[in-house]
């Protein structure tokens, strides 16, 4: 059975695939990096409470003999300053990466990035530059290996609080577009089936865009693989 790391288990995505994880039975042991409590309790998980995200020394043994890491940090553009989404973007990564290469430089990483991520490095979005800076930066660490995740739209499968207006009205409109656009969203279930099986199976790139992720989502693996539902049925809330 495998050992899985997640960070980000507390956020949409990361709170998915810890699902997926507990309820495998490929998965021996879960450890969930978090800020706060989580406030569940299985005889898989161990939760590893940390403040600060750009320096993992005083947890690093909990990074030891990991196969699999789930990397779903993120935040909205313009949800925090400008200084400060880099830092959860870039240096965030960074330091969660250079500690899993030096105590499990054979894991595989399953990082979630984003649609229109620029490795160029010079576009004027702050989201792409930053995406595209974090992603160079892993495939130099040069993983056994490594997913990158570039979802477009992420309708949420569970009802929350939409972050901004442009969230609501994508949320509301989100059966028609689509219909109109299949590539462009996905929901919040492909995205983290996607993610728990390539982690766990492997894909045949290291660069998954939308169209990719729902492929990923929709491969018939053997249902023990997973002990939950791998049906993807949208709801409208």
């Amino acid at each position: 059975m495998k050992n899985v790391i997640i960070a980000g288990a507390t956020g949409m995505i990361g709170g998915l695939v810890l699902d997926h994880c507990l309820k495998s039975p490929e998965i021996g042991k879960v450890t969930i990096i978090v800020r706060k409590p989580k406030g569940i309790s299985d005889s898989k998980l161990t939760e590893v409470v940390h403040s600060d995200f750009n320096n993992y020394s005083a947890v690093e043994e909990h990074f030891n003999n990991q196969d699999i890491a789930y990397y779903c940090i993120g935040v909205y553009t313009d949800a925090v300053p400008r200084n400060e989404f880099r830092e959860i973007t870039v240096d965030f990564t960074k330091a969660f990466a250079d500690t899993l290469k030096q105590n499990s430089p054979e894991a595989t990483l399953c990082f979630l990035s984003g649609m229109g991520a620029d490795r160029t490095e010079k576009s004027r979005a702050m989201f792409a530059i930053d995406k595209g800076i974090a992603e160079n930066y892993l495939l130099k660490q040069d993983f056994n290996q490594l997913y990158m995740f570039r979802p477009a739209y992420i309708y949420p499968i569970t009802p929350r609080k939409e972050p901004n207006l442009s969230y609501r009205i994508m949320r509301a409109a989100y059966p028609i577009f689509n219909i109109i656009y299949p590539n462009g969203s996905l929901t919040s279930v492909e995205l983290a089936s996607a993610m728990f099986r390539c982690g766990l199976h492997g894909w045949t790139e290291d660069t998954l865009e939308n169209r990719d992720i729902k492929k990923a989502a929709a491969m018939n693996y053997p249902a023990a693989s997973y002990g939950v539902s791998t049906a993807v049925i949208p709801e409208v809330c």
